[in-house]
């Protein structure tokens, strides 16, 4: 699946607005999507290290329509955790050297909400 199948849109509520500060995000994902394809989705959209997973299918709620009843759909939600303060990574190469290895990672989602 390519990035944008996977994400549809952010989750806008009042308990995931506070997460906002402690790094976590709130998204609507297709209900086929892996904890892997979100990862990797949410890692290319918007260059953030992930560190965390955490999905969720939500039932649909039962509307009525007059005297018709029905279901709306089920949808799949992922709550996203990254890395607020992102630093580089050393290892060891050949020779016992010690090498850094920075990658430009964002400390935060800018696009979330609309912002």
């Amino acid at each position: 699946m390519i990035p944008e199948e996977v994400i549809k849109a952010p989750v806008v509520t009042e308990k995931s607005n506070d997460e906002v500060q402690m790094g976590k995000y709130t998204f609507k994902v297709n209900k086929k999507a892996t904890k892997v394809d979100i990862k990797r989705a949410v890692e290319k959209l918007f260059e953030v290290k992930v560190l965390k997973v955490t999905t969720m299918t939500v039932k649909g709620k039962e509307k009525r329509v007059g005297r018709n009843i029905g279901k709306t759909s089920d949808w799949k939600k992922a709550i996203v955790t990254i890395d607020t303060n992102p630093s580089d990574q050393k290892y060891l190469a050949k020779g016992g050297k010690e090498t850094k290895v920075s990658k430009k990672y964002k400390d935060s989602i800018d696009s979330f909400m609309g912002a």
